[in-house]
C-alpha cells in the first residue's frame, strides 16, 4: 500500500501528509490491533477498512480482528445498542450468558495476539469484555465507543461499565457522550474517506449507468436517505415528512440501505418500513449489498436533498458523505449530526416529520440556497471530517499514551 497516503494530498494538503509521517516516526514497529464485531456493514467497518492500511503505511504493525458470535450473542449486543442509546428493553440473564460465553470463546482464539500487542482498540460494547479475559496484557487498551451513550438505561450501562472501567483510555465522538470512567477520555469524531469508492468523483455517464436499474424519474426531485434499516434512523419519519411535502410538490423518495452482520433486527424493521410505504408510489426501497459503495455514491450525487433524520446518532457518516458531494442535509437534531449539519448553513436540523417537511419544501423552492449549503457543507467536511484528520488524532492519542500524558484530547469542539 506504499504511496496510499499521498493520494490524500489533493484533499488534505502536503503539509498534513508531512505532519502525519513525522508524528508516526516514534511509533514505527509498534503493534496495534483493532477488534470489532463485523467486517462489513456500518461505519466502524468502513473506517477500519482504510485506517488500518494507512497505519501500516506509516510503519505501525496494525491489524484488524472480528469477533465471532451466535444469534444469542448478537441479540444481546443489539440490546446493548438500543438500551445504551436510551431505549428501554430487557437485558435478560440468557443474554448476559450469551454475551459472556462468546467473549470467552473469542478470548481463547485471540488472547496471544491481544496480550502481546502494544496497543489494542476495542470498538463498541460487543468485544468489551476481552480486556478482563487477557490478564497478561503488555500494552495499552483503548475502548472506542461509537454510539450515543449520553442517556443510557442505567442498569445496562453499569454492566458495560464494569467491563470498560479497567481500560487505559476511552474515546467518544462528542463531549455529551462521555461517561464517568476512571481513566483518560479522548474526544474524536469519526470521518469519511474521500478516495473510497463511496466518495470519489463520478462522471455523469457512470451515475446514470449505476442508477438505471432503479427506474428513477429524472424530472422529479430525488430525496434520499441512506442508512441501515434501524428504528433509530427513523425511516418511517422520513416517509411521513415526504408524504406531507408531496401533497404540494411532486417528488420521489429513495430509502437505500442494507444490513450489518451484527444487527439481527434489520429484517424486522425493513418489513415495518415496507408496510408504511405500501400505498405511497413515490417511495422506493432499495436493499443494497454491503459492497454497493459506488451505487450509494451515485445516489448521493443524484439527490436533490439528503435526509438523515435519526432519533439517536453516534455520528452519522452518511451525513458527511452527502455534504462532501455538496448536497444539503436535513438531519435529526441529535448526536454527531449536530457537528455536521450547521443549521441554516449546511442544511437543517429537525425533530419532527412536520418540521422536516417544511424544511424540505424550503430547499426544493430555493435552488440557490441549496447550492450554497452544499458548497459550505463540502468545505466543512474538508476541514473537519476527512480520514487524514482521524489518522492524525489516533497518532496523537498513541503518542500521548506513550508519554503518559493524562490530558484529554479534545480535537473538535464544534463551530
Amino acid at each position: 500500500m506504499n504511496g496510499l497516503l499521498e493520494r490524500y494530498e489533493p484533499h488534505a494538503g502536503s503539509e498534513e501528509i508531512s505532519l502525519l509521517r513525522q508524528m508516526a516516526k516514534p511509533l514505527e514497529g509498534k503493534t496495534l490491533v483493532h477488534v470489532n464485531s463485523t467486517r462489513v456493514g456500518g461505519g466502524v467497518a468502513e473506517i477500519l477498512q482504510r485506517l488500518v492500511p494507512l497505519q501500516q503505511e506509516l510503519g505501525i504493525r496494525s491489524s484488524w480482528e472480528v469477533i465471532e458470535g451466535d444469534e444469542g450473542f448478537f441479540q444481546a449486543t443489539k440490546t446493548f445498542h438500543n438500551t445504551l442509546q436510551g431505549m428501554p428493553s430487557p437485558f435478560t440473564e440468557s443474554m448476559r450468558e450469551a454475551y459472556e460465553d462468546a467473549n470467552r470463546r473469542n478470548a481463547e482464539r485471540l488472547r496471544d495476539l491481544l496480550e502481546g500487542a502494544d496497543y489494542v482498540f476495542i470498538h463498541d460494547p460487543q468485544p468489551a469484555m476481552l480486556h478482563s479475559l487477557c490478564p497478561n496484557r503488555r500494552g495499552k487498551w483503548i475502548w472506542r465507543c461509537h454510539i450515543d451513550v449520553s442517556n443510557p438505561v442505567p442498569g445496562v450501562w453499569r454492566y458495560v461499565r464494569h467491563w470498560v472501567k479497567g481500560y487505559d483510555a476511552s474515546i467518544f465522538s462528542l463531549p455529551d457522550f462521555a461517561q464517568p470512567l476512571p481513566h483518560t477520555q479522548y474526544l474524536i469524531p469519526p470521518c469519511i474517506d474521500p478516495i473510497s469508492e463511496k466518495n470519489l468523483p463520478l462522471e455523469e455517464r457512470e451515475i446514470g449507468r449505476l442508477l438505471a436499474p432503479f427506474d428513477l424519474d429524472p424530472d422529479l426531485p430525488l430525496i434520499l436517505q441512506v442508512s441501515r434499516f434501524d428504528r433509530f434512523k427513523d425511516p418511517i419519519g422520513v416517509i411521513r415528512a415526504c408524504e406531507r411535502a408531496a401533497l404540494t410538490d411532486p417528488l420521489q423518495l429513495v430509502l437505500a440501505g442494507g444490513s450489518a452482520d451484527d444487527d439481527p433486527e434489520g429484517a424486522l424493521v425493513l418489513e415495518e418500513v415496507r408496510a408504511a410505504a405500501r400505498d405511497l408510489p413515490f417511495v422506493k426501497l432499495l436493499v443494497l449489498p454491503p459492497d454497493a459503495h459506488r451505487t450509494i455514491n451515485a445516489l448521493q450525487r443524484a439527490a436533490t436533498v439528503v435526509f438523515q433524520k435519526s432519533l439517536r446518532e453516534g455520528f452519522g457518516l452518511t451525513v458527511a458523505e452527502a455534504l462532501w458531494k455538496e448536497r444539503p442535509v436535513i438531519g435529526g437534531d441529535v448526536g454527531g449530526i449536530r457537528l455536521q449539519v450547521l443549521d441554516g448553513r449546511t442544511g437543517y436540523r429537525v425533530r419532527t416529520p412536520e418540521g422536516a417537511a417544511l424544511r424540505l419544501l424550503d430547499l426544493l423552492h430555493h435552488p440557490e440556497e441549496r447550492n450554497a449549503m452544499g458548497a459550505a457543507g463540502r468545505e466543512h467536511v474538508r476541514e473537519h471530517f476527512l480520514m487524514t484528520r482521524l489518522l492524525r488524532n489516533h497518532l496523537a492519542l498513541l503518542l500521548s499514551l506513550e508519554a503518559g500524558d493524562a490530558e484529554r484530547l479534545e480535537v473538535y469542539a464544534g463551530p
